[in-house]
């Protein structure tokens, strides 16, 4: 009997495994499951529910799969979204970066934008001859670099003129000189007197960087010859000669414009007796225009009224800080037409007022009373270097001009206006403009 309860249970016992072994998913290579391909299997039958706890296992496990390969997929996806993201993020940091190099352009153009550009100082002087006659000189100093205009008003001024430019010129060069005409009272001095090693002329002093000379003339003068042969000596040494002519039109190396310093600038004006003749030297001569930031300073030689006209028909002019009264304070120059355009602030004179030099007629010497009823509606600012016998006017005028735009003038005899002088209360009536 107990022979026979044990066949039973044996027979039940692989029955029941060859059932379960029926239930077994199939597998196909390295444990790929094929149940999610296998309609037969649906999960959640009651058949499934009897398979054993290896079957319920795998199962599980197989889902799991199902859920990795679902999660690695999702994953991968992530992965993806995620690379997506990265470049995306890559996207925002290039967009970062363009913004920070916009950012940096930004903060340049408004680092630019808001930075004042810097101005150098400057000092205009008007210099004093030694003599009673009418003649220009003056220099302009920018810390390094100097510019010499005219050099009268005899040979016998170069030493007075000399030691003045010295107080300034340390290192014996003049970077620019500047000739605008011919006449004696404007070149003299730079040709000064002596032979050999022992001329006292300007050209023979310096070192002279670049000389800008009037483009024509009808001098056929001594003093003219000289001046020739002193420009001549200058070139030997290394400088470099320009007419205005060649400025105006940039040609052989000549600039219209010269940066003389740091925010400064030598600018040459147009106007049409370079190029074409007429019988008034005085109309060759060579007009240029400094800028110093807003400040204008304008300087036309001996220019009359002809050359004048052409000048404001031939140039935007602006307003002007400081102006040197055309020739010599004439009733022949600083005309309307011009004044209009320039409307100056400061007029310095270089002259010796009151002198019968070209005339004896009392209003017509310079500074001409034309002259000063033409000029008194926009200042009475004016200045005057010498007076005949008797009077005594500025002197050497400085014109003191800082980067930040004040401007000042100290005489070195006197800072009185024309107006406040004993010569001009003497010699001069007052203009409406001035009461």
């Amino acid at each position: 009997m107990k022979k026979k309860i044990t066949t039973f249970l044996l027979s039940l016992t692989l029955c029941v495994g060859i059932t379960a072994c029926s239930f077994l998913p199939q597998t196909s290579g390295a444990g790929t499951s094929l149940s999610s391909s296998n309609p037969d299997v649906v999960e959640g039958s009651e058949e499934e529910s009897t398979l054993s706890s290896r079957v319920e296992s795998y199962e599980y496990n197989s889902e799991q799969d199902e859920d990795s390969s679902s999660n690695d997929e999702n994953s991968s996806s992530d992965s993806e979204d995620s690379s997506s993201n990265d470049e995306d993020s890559s996207s925002d940091s290039e967009d970062s970066s363009s913004s920070e190099e916009d950012s940096s352009s930004n903060d340049e153009n408004s680092s630019s934008g808001g930075e004042e550009t810097e101005v150098a100082d400057l000092s205009v002087h008007f210099l004093e001859l030694g003599n009673e006659y009418a003649g220009d000189c003056t220099l302009i100093d920018i810390g390094d670099t100097e510019i010499l205009i005219d050099a009268g008003s005899r040979k016998e001024s170069a030493p007075t003129l000399k030691a003045y430019i010295d107080k300034y010129c340390k290192d014996g060069t003049l970077e620019y000189v500047i000739a605008t005409h011919a006449h004696q009272d404007h070149i003299a001095a730079f040709v000064g007197t002596g032979s050999g090693n022992n001329k006292t002329g300007i050209l023979y002093q310096y070192e002279v960087g670049t000389l800008i000379q009037f483009s024509k003339t009808n001098s056929t003068t001594q003093i003219y010859d000289n001046y020739k042969s002193a420009v001549t000596y200058a070139k030997s040494q290394g400088t470099t000669v320009h007419t205005v002519l060649e400025c105006w039109n940039n040609t052989n190396g000549a600039k219209r414009s010269y940066e003389v310093g740091e925010g400064i600038t030598m600018n040459f004006l147009y106007q049409s007796y370079y190029a074409t003749s007429t019988s008034d030297e005085n109309d060759y001569s060579v007009c240029m225009l400094l800028k110093q930031g807003e400040n204008n300073f304008l300087f036309t030689g001996d220019l009359e009224s002809a050359g004048e006209a052409s000048l404001v028909a031939s140039n935007t002019l602006p307003k002007c800080k400081l102006y040197k009264g055309g020739h010599h304070g004439s009733k022949t120059s600083s005309t309307a037409a011009l004044l209009a355009k320039i409307q100056p602030e400061i007029v310095c004179v270089c002259c010796c007022a009151g002198t019968n030099e070209y005339t004896e007629t009392q209003a017509n010497q310079f500074p001409t009373q034309a002259f000063i009823n033409r000029i008194a509606p926009y200042t009475d600012k004016v200045y005057v270097t010498s007076a005949k016998a008797g009077y005594t006017l500025n002197g050497n005028i400085t014109v003191s001009c800082a980067g930040s735009g004040m401007v000042t003038v100290t005489g070195s005899n006197n800072n009185l206006i024309l107006k406040e002088t004993a010569w001009f209360k003497a010699e001069r009536t007052l203009p409406a403009a001035w009461r």
